[in-house]
């Protein structure tokens, strides 16, 4: 069964006869961005100029139009799909689900002529992602490693919030992050009533627009060039600057600041340095995570995603182990 499903060297996923995900291929003639995360749009202008269409959902088309120019994606033909809506390619029948990761994240279902249904997950979390059943599946592995595991036993969510208000006493809070956490940092702490004032650069203010033109409420968000701003940052008064995560060495220091990355399984919160903390949101889920994926989606066969983290062979194995469930790693390394 496992040529209904692969992943190339370049890090496409292939899906049955047609579908090409998150990287170029040649061979395929429908190409699929699951999210608007750089490792996900591989080879897209490629795909752009050769493939017969383009399909991403319009959270994810805004999004690439911010973070790329609206000018960009008019090399091609792009088909925005909502969730839930199919469309049919020759014999296959193509449908988008929602993938609990960042706005506009999609799980990719392909059914064949044979009824079978092949199901790539994208990146997700999986407390708010619905599980789809499938016979051959393609698994994300971030952390597919025994080793990444969160189990803090507290809400990150309300620890993050206590940290900046903490942060908010010394005045500005810096926090850093990558675009789609970013802004669900924004929402909770709007959510949880944090009065400070919101500062972004010009990129993630714009991304933010998008995010809130889909349903997002961020709260007040002032562009960082403002006068108003400017003085804020100037001064250290208590306000809180959302910079992307390659802002960390030019912005912010000897200031308060938090970095957010899922790369942390040791404690919610770490002190990494004189006001300077980490604290372990992720948008992926963990080990058990993409283990409780694979035993509630039921699947013949289980490919897991080599191409953008390595942690994709101890998760092959684990599922060989624990389910009985033939699963291997692609591609080959």
């Amino acid at each position: 069964m496992s040529e209904r499903a692969s992943v190339t060297n370049r890090g496409a996923v292939l899906l049955g006869k047609s579908v090409a995900c998150d990287a170029f291929e040649e061979t395929k003639p429908l190409r699929i961005v699951t999210h608007a995360h750089a490792d996900h749009m591989s080879g897209l202008s490629q795909s752009l100029r050769k493939c017969e269409k383009v399909l991403m959902t319009k959270a994810t088309k805004d999004m690439i139009d911010v973070m790329r120019t609206p000018l960009f994606l008019m090399s091609g033909l792009v088909e925005t799909l909502d969730y839930g809506k199919t469309i049919q390619y020759e014999d296959e029948r193509i449908t988008f689900f929602k993938a609990d990761h960042i706005l506009g994240a999609a799980q990719v279902l392909v059914e064949d002529a044979e009824g079978k249904r092949i199901v790539f997950t994208g990146d997700f979390r999986i407390e708010d992602t619905p599980v789809l059943y499938s016979d051959v599946l393609v698994i994300e592995a971030t952390y597919g490693s025994p080793m990444c595991r969160r189990s803090f036993g507290v809400d990150i969510k309300t620890s993050l919030v206590n940290l900046v208000e903490k942060g908010l006493q010394h005045g500005t809070v810096y926090v850093f992050g990558y675009h789609g956490k970013l802004q669900e940092i924004m929402q909770i702490l709007h959510k949880a009533g944090v009065k400070a004032p919101f500062i972004a650069p010009e990129k993630v203010f714009h991304v933010s627009k998008v995010c809130e033109r889909h349903g997002m409420n961020l709260g007040h968000l002032m562009l960082s060039t403002e006068k108003e701003a400017r003085e804020l940052l100037e001064t250290n008064s208590p306000c809180i600057a959302f910079y992307h995560m390659e802002s960390t060495n030019k912005v912010g220091q000897n200031h308060f600041r938090i970095c957010v990355s899922g790369w942390e399984f040791d404690s919610a919160i770490r002190h990494t340095g004189e006001n300077e903390y980490l604290v372990a949101l992720s948008d992926h889920s963990d080990f058990n995570g993409l283990l409780e994926y694979v035993r509630r989606s039921k699947p013949e066969l289980v490919i897991t995603d080599n191409f953008r983290v390595s942690n994709a062979e101890p998760l092959a194995r684990e599922i060989r182990k624990r389910f009985g469930i033939s699963a291997f790693a692609l591609p080959k390394r």
